[in-house]
């Protein structure tokens, strides 16, 4: 699932190499503990305003949403964009930012994510 970020991004390589390193003897990697740590690499990104590895994360981002099985669409909703809503993970500022280099239908998941937690409710398909 890693491959195409790491294609994108080269300062994220160090942060899966480290989560690899640490969780490579389990059976299976958890993988939602690295999209978190993805999550707090984008934010570091948008502090630094780099926009190109910004685009490109966000492109491959996008691609797991149209692409991915169910539950690679699931984990990037969860485990990438509701981590980056949330201002105890990423700081107050980043959400307003990172809603902005939204693609479709990332932008798509992310109003998903805002109606659950305001109204309890999940938007229809």
């Amino acid at each position: 699932m890693f491959k195409p970020i790491l294609a994108v991004s080269d300062g994220f390589r160090p942060i899966w190499n480290a989560f690899v390193n640490e969780w490579g003897d389990d059976e299976e990697l958890p993988q939602y503990l690295a999209l978190s740590d993805l999550a707090r690499y984008i934010s570091k990104l948008v502090s630094e305003s780099r926009t190109q590895e910004l685009s490109d994360i966000f492109e491959v981002i996008e691609r797991w949403h149209l692409e991915g099985d169910d539950y690679v669409r699931e984990a990037v909703t969860v485990g990438i964009l509701e981590n980056l809503q949330n201002i105890n993970v990423v700081g107050s500022d980043v959400p307003d930012q990172v809603q902005k280099l939204l693609l479709p239908e990332s932008k798509s998941q992310w109003a998903k994510i805002n109606e659950f937690w305001e109204t309890g409710k999940l938007i229809s398909e």
